[in-house]
């Protein structure tokens, strides 16, 4: 019964900042527990998807919270004996608060992380061909506008791949509230979104760029 709820729940980019800010002021749950409780759903659907489209797989991973869902994602993935390739879309030291606590036990475990810049493009070009399974946590739904030159180059060799996408809340490079693509947008297969749908994502181009997709509970009372 839960889940039909959610799936039937459309929320608004602000709402779902605003739950957001509701549990962590009001009810006192920590971003970091809201982190695990996603990137957990995450690793448990990847898992899925590899019985199906077995592989190699990777996590592409942005500097703010939808990239720490990605971090801690691939911490379950290696607890379940899978490796990913790691990219991130700008500099190790960039990455804090809750973004770099996964991070950090990512090192600590010895996971490998590829810091993106326009001289590697080439060569994450070259790897993208080969997996089977790409977790897109670059954006979350408080991006706004044209992408910037790097996550639009990320998109596009995501997009240009044979692999199987899975999104993080949102496919990024769509605008949460309206659909629209202001510019590169990943097209997932499947899209894992949290506590409800965004009004961006059943509407405009979202339709067609979230693939299927699957509304998980991470704890945000409501």
């Amino acid at each position: 019964m839960l889940e039909k709820k959610q799936d039937k729940r459309i929320l608004t980019a602000g709402q779902a900042k605003a739950l957001d800010k509701m549990a962590v002021e009001k009810f006192g749950i920590p971003v970091l527990l809201l982190m695990e409780n996603a990137g957990s759903a995450v690793s448990i659907e990847a898992l899925k998807v590899l019985r199906d489209h077995p592989g190699k797989i990777a996590v592409f991973c942005g500097k703010g919270n939808n990239g720490g869902d990605g971090f801690c994602a691939a911490r379950h993935l290696l607890a379940a004996g899978i490796r990913p390739d790691v990219y991130l879309a700008g500099k190790i030291s960039d990455i804090k608060d809750e973004a770099g606590v996964n991070l950090n036990i990512l090192l600590q475990l010895r996971q490998k992380i590829t810091q993106v810049s326009p001289e590697k493009l080439h060569f994450i070009k070259t790897k993208a061909k080969k997996y089977s399974l790409i977790i897109d946590a670059l954006l979350g739904v408080g991006a706004r506008g044209k992408l910037r030159q790097v996550y639009q180059e990320l998109v596009n060799i995501i997009n240009a791949s044979k692999a199987y996408v899975l999104s993080v809340d949102i496919p990024s490079g769509l605008d949460a509230a309206s659909g629209k693509l202001p510019g590169a947008c990943i097209k997932a297969d499947k899209t894992i979104t949290f506590v409800g749908k965004k009004r961006g994502m059943t509407s405009g181009k979202g339709k067609s760029h979230c693939g299927k997709i699957l509304v998980k509970n991470i704890g945000v009372p409501l």
